[in-house]
């Protein structure tokens, strides 16, 4: 009860914050058609919604299908069941305003077949504003309710890992082993993987995103296991490393390169400091270390409702890291023939610098 408790003032707060960038944006009102914006401003988690928000009142129209569940979820918004259609409905509620309608959306949300239908709806009184990155923005920094989850859902993912690298060995295919790793969230009660388990092995893994395959593990090659958990909607996202066998000393010595490479990177992490900032340390790692080339992807992202998040921890990124911000540290080297080798971490800015939210051991696996 208290964490509903919790939920439900951040929900108010979100919009009421959402609401203060409508002065900046000069518009009447935001249409919010990303699922994810909508689950994290009203609490909706259904597949079939639209959410305006205006100055005075926000409305989430969906359908007849999600009636209960919008009357459960559903906070600080009036809910419209819509029986001929979502767009149809905001269309007959915007005619209804005064005068011009200056209507904030996100381009890269919002096709061009559902703008052109609101607009012949509503007619010439509505002006489009495009308001890229409004939401997101706001969703970077967690409130106390978000780190809850987090905090427990990185526990989950470590703990799954945890247990499942104990049935990794020769003969065990990589598909059986993303079966594991998945099955294994769902006992501990998570709704499913954040994104596809990776389970690459051999040469395989130096695949940055390879999927896994009906190739069975052998003995004397890098294994890569990536995965991430949804608990109650928050993603969690990390990446270990095993060695079926004894490995060479140019592979320890990679994987303690990688691991020296992540370690400079949290080091960097505190408010204020910009996202390019920690993706360089990564680099400045690499380049001593003569590895620079074989890094072929940014250092890491923001998580949360969305396994990819503001803020992007790469080259030229000058948004600056704030407290309550989640983001993964995950530096890689990837070498044909030879294989890859990623550690990725999920990391929390505190007011003290960074706060390691997953907690599977670090250590190189020889097994």
């Amino acid at each position: 009860m208290a964490l509903k408790t919790v939920q439900s003032k951040s929900v108010r707060s979100r919009i009421h914050r959402l609401r203060l960038s409508f002065s900046a944006l000069h518009s009447d009102a935001l249409l919010v058609t990303h699922p994810p914006n909508i689950r994290y401003l009203c609490g909706f988690t259904g597949s079939a919604a639209i959410l305006l928000v205006e100055h005075s009142r926000a409305t989430l129209f969906t359908d007849s299908r999600y009636t209960l569940q919008a009357r459960q979820e559903v906070r600080d918004a009036t809910t419209v069941i819509a029986p001929h259609g979502l767009l149809g409905a905001i269309g007959e509620a915007l005619k209804g305003c005064r005068g011009n309608i200056r209507l904030g959306f996100a381009p890269a949300q919002l096709t061009v077949a559902e703008k052109d239908a609101l607009q012949t709806a509503v007619g010439t009184r509505l002006r489009w504003l495009a308001a890229p990155g409004l939401i997101e923005r706001l969703r970077a920094v967690k409130d106390a309710a978000e780190l809850a989850l987090m905090r427990r859902s990185a526990r989950l993912i470590s703990e799954v890992w945890t247990a499942a690298v104990r049935n990794v060995k020769p003969g065990i295919s990589e598909l059986a082993v993303a079966a594991d790793i998945e099955r294994g969230m769902k006992l501990q009660g998570a709704s499913g993987p954040s994104f596809e388990t990776i389970v690459a092995s051999g040469a395989r893994s130096a695949w940055p995103h390879a999927r896994p395959t009906p190739k069975l593990l052998r003995k004397n090659e890098l294994v890569v296991l990536d995965q991430g958990a949804i608990l109650r909607d928050y993603c969690s996202d990390m990446t270990r490393i095993v060695f079926l066998g004894r490995s060479s000393s140019r592979v320890r010595s990679l994987y303690s390169a990688v691991l020296e490479a992540q370690e400079a990177a949290i080091a960097a992490i505190r408010p204020g400091v910009s996202a390019a900032s920690v993706d360089a340390a990564v680099r400045k790692v690499f380049k001593r270390l003569g590895l620079e080339r074989y890094f072929t992807h940014s250092t890491g992202h923001g998580l949360g409702l969305e396994i990819h998040e503001m803020p992007r921890l790469g080259r030229a990124e000058e948004t600056l890291l704030e407290q309550g911000m989640v983001v993964t540290v995950e530096p890689g080297v990837y070498i044909e023939r030879l294989g890859g080798i990623r550690i990725e971490d999920e990391v929390l800015v505190t007011s003290r610098g960074a706060e390691v939210l997953t907690s599977a051991s670090r250590e190189f696996l020889e097994l």
